[in-house]
């Protein structure tokens, strides 16, 4: 009369956990003698035969066990690392394909494929897999230990196949872009950063108001504005009421991040509150601050010449941003695409740096820059000295006069939804 098989599959389980292994194989042979296609019992005698280095015994075992058992994708890539073992590379591939057949998403048969074919020297197909691989646990906190070292090891391997696709782009695509203005070379080469996994596309995201269908344009053209002239002739006069502002004013130098307690700070903990990053307001969510405006008249005249975004509420602003030494203001988005942010350079050490989306520039003295602050940004300073800019909002100017009226009717009624009990 046969052995019950449930009391025999669990207790060879038992025992596998709690480390008896002789006993485990034991009850698993027993298993088999009840029932010679149990998909476990061949599993686990071929583990157990691979761990003892019986190669033959192992792979025959899990052999058995992936036909009875064929959408198992952990008895698969079981079988491929005893072939791999063995020197078979093809046998290895193949069940490896067999683990992903089963499950495309399989962690450990993305990693294993990747790394055979890596040792095939078939670095390009490797890293497309690795890629793959990265798509699975994109947050390497999440990575399994048992993979990581391989998976640093891909994500280097991924890099290093998308620099050189990216350099080969570049010599194939280089009389072509010479055709180009400046503008249209830096959005086809940042083409070539996402097809190589260089960069990730950057879309406009709004935390107040979207304005749908405006492209997402990191840095505008100073050319296409007219009052720019005016703005960059008065920098001298900037800077000076900006260093008397410091020195006779330094209260009215505030923290940028200031979020009340209970509020959630997300990628501002850091600088909440903080004074390394800090701002002489002259605007502020649509008002004038006059005690700055009357203390700094030749700025004032400066942005008098400005088409200043005007959304109740919301805009313009203006204001002298300090940002301190070894300081990074994170990678955030602004509040509506309807308005670009401008910037004035008005200290600007060495290495300080600004990033929209994929373009990265430098500040310049007395140079604008202007840009759309609902592309995900950030700035750096990573010099010794201070770095401070003026800071101030305009339309922009893909909006119509009469789309400007919108929006400033769709923020009004916003707000007085809000109010309403």
């Amino acid at each position: 009369m046969s052995e019950p098989l449930p009391g025999l599959v669990q207790a060879a389980a038992a025992a596998a956990q709690q480390g008896r292994w002789a006993e485990a194989e034991q009850l698993w042979r027993r298993v088999l003698a009840v029932d010679p296609r149990h998909p476990q019992a061949l599993y686990s005698l071929g583990v157990h035969a691979f761990k003892r280095g019986q190669l033959a015994e192992a792979q025959a075992m899990l052999q058995a066990a992936h036909a009875a058992a064929p959408r198992e994708p952990a008895v698969a890539i079981s079988l491929a690392m005893v072939l791999r073992e063995a020197g078979d590379a093809a046998g290895e591939l193949r069940a490896i394909e067999a683990s992903l057949v089963a499950d495309p998403y399989f962690l450990p048969a993305l990693v294993a494929k990747a790394a055979c074919l890596q040792r095939l020297g078939k670095l390009r197909a490797a890293a497309d897999v690795y890629r793959n691989a990265l798509k699975v646990v994109p947050n390497e906190s999440q990575w399994p230990p048992p993979l990581r070292a391989q998976l640093l090891e891909g994500r280097a391997l991924v890099e290093k196949v998308g620099r050189e696709m990216e350099a080969f782009l570049a010599e194939r695509l280089g009389t072509r872009a010479a055709a180009l203005s400046p503008a249209e070379a830096e959005r086809w080469r940042e083409a070539g950063a996402i097809m190589t996994g260089q960069s990730a596309p950057y879309p406009s995201v709004c935390s107040r108001l979207q304005v749908p269908r405006l492209p997402a344009i990191p840095f505008f053209d100073r050319a296409g504005f007219d009052w720019v002239p005016e703005v960059e002739s008065r920098t001298e006069a900037i800077i000076a009421e900006m260093r008397a502002a410091m020195t006779e004013d330094a209260t009215g130098f505030r923290p940028y991040i200031a979020y009340e307690a209970g509020v959630p700070v997300n990628q501002w903990q850091e600088l909440n509150h903080s004074k390394r990053w800090s701002s002489y307001f002259l605007w502020q969510h649509g008002q004038p601050i006059a005690e700055h405006l009357a203390r700094c008249p030749e700025t004032a005249r400066a942005l008098e010449a400005v088409d200043m975004a005007d959304i109740g509420g919301l805009c313009p602003n203006a204001m002298f941003s300090a940002l301190a030494p070894h300081t990074r203001i994170p990678p955030h988005h602004g509040e509506t695409n309807a308005r670009l942010v401008v910037h004035l350079p008005l200290v600007v050490p060495d290495h300080c740096l600004y990033r929209v989306g994929y373009e990265r520039r430098r500040w310049t003295v007395g140079e604008l820059l202007i840009f759309d602050d609902s592309i995900e940004h950030e700035a750096r300073n990573d010099s010794d000295e201070l770095r401070v800019v003026l800071i101030f909002d305009i339309w922009n100017p893909l909006l119509s006069p009469a789309e400007r009226e919108m929006m400033r009717a769709l923020s009004a009624a916003s707000a007085e939804f809000q109010l309403q009990a």
